[in-house]
């Protein structure tokens, strides 16, 4: 297939070099000129102006958003509503609410216009390991699109969830599950840091040896692994965790629904506190982060003073 890939940062960069690499045409733009030119290295047609994108492809013309959530999206969207046809599609694949997508499908039905939405999940491994697609909007876009998933997804990784707004749920379940299940493995190892057994224990093989027939194995447990053979201490990582939004959206959504989440909410609670201490797990938290998304850490590196 041939589409437009709006957005090149490092989950959109890499989703195209896949899709590159799998037969498929891909249009490129990016607001940065240098991102542009990076995948059209790799064989993508560059533009370097969003208007001239919709007379790059054949219509319907299929259209993904790689974006940062909120008014990104919403100012790619106005501009992309009145220079598309009917019967074109547009993909927003980012961290959206999904509520956000109720509201801009109905923006977009108006010109006839189809939209999805695509919960991705794979990090900076996608390009190697595939993406893990949850997918919203009506079957028939899903059918269109089909091609272009599978060529994203591994075996089995994408999953057609639902009418506008499902894929994107889903996507926020996962990532509050994800912020659960890094926590506690950050606090499992903070008990381990703190104890009298501290100094006999290698991090890192301790990681392997749960991951071989443990039913704690799993592969943030790989991902910390590797964080602790780079930096058996984490020495040079600061106790800073972030946040990308979409517990606070889950944990919103359990109050609306009445859902008594106690996990998702006190391990958001801990990322808000992590950012007035320095704590071992935080540290464990923030190199996850960095190992699986390619998040930015604080370090404790101080700069060097002529």
């Amino acid at each position: 297939m041939k589409l437009g890939m709006v957005g090149l940062g490092r989950m959109g960069m890499n989703m195209a070099r896949r899709l590159l690499q799998r037969g498929h045409e891909v249009v490129a733009y990016n607001r940065t000129r240098v991102k542009t030119d990076e995948i059209v290295e790799a064989g993508a047609t560059g533009v370097y102006a969003l208007a001239n994108l919709p007379a790059m492809l054949a219509p319907p013309r299929f259209i993904w958003l790689m974006l940062p959530a909120g008014a990104p999206v919403d100012q790619h969207l106005e501009q992309l509503a009145g220079i598309l046809s009917a019967g074109d599609t547009v993909v927003d694949g980012g961290n959206t609410h999904f509520k956000d997508n109720i509201r801009r499908k109905a923006i977009l039905s108006d010109k006839s216009i189809n939209f999805m939405d695509v919960g991705v999940s794979g990090g900076i491994w996608g390009l190697q390991e595939g993406y893990c697609l949850m997918i919203g909007g009506s079957r028939e876009s899903y059918q269109e699109l089909e091609p272009v998933f599978k060529s994203l997804a591994p075996t089995d990784g994408y999953l057609y969830c639902g009418p506008t707004g499902a894929g994107h749920f889903v996507k926020m379940v996962h990532n509050a599950i994800e912020y659960g299940m890094m926590q506690a493995y950050a606090e499992g190892f903070d008990i381990l840091d703190k104890s009298p057994y501290r100094d006999s224990l290698d991090y890192s093989r301790l990681c392997h040896l749960w991951n071989r027939g443990s039913v704690i194995r799993s592969w943030l447990l790989e991902l910390a692994g590797s964080a602790f053979a780079q930096d058996p201490g984490l020495d040079a990582i600061r106790g800073h965790v972030d946040d990308s939004g979409e517990a606070r959206w889950a944990v919103n959504q359990a109050m609306e629904s009445g859902v008594p989440a106690y996990v998702t909410a006190l391990s958001l609670f801990a990322r808000f506190r992590s950012r007035d201490t320095d704590s071992f797990a935080d540290k464990v938290l923030a190199a996850l982060r960095r190992e699986f998304g390619g998040h930015a850490v604080l370090t404790t590196k101080k700069p060097d003073i002529d």
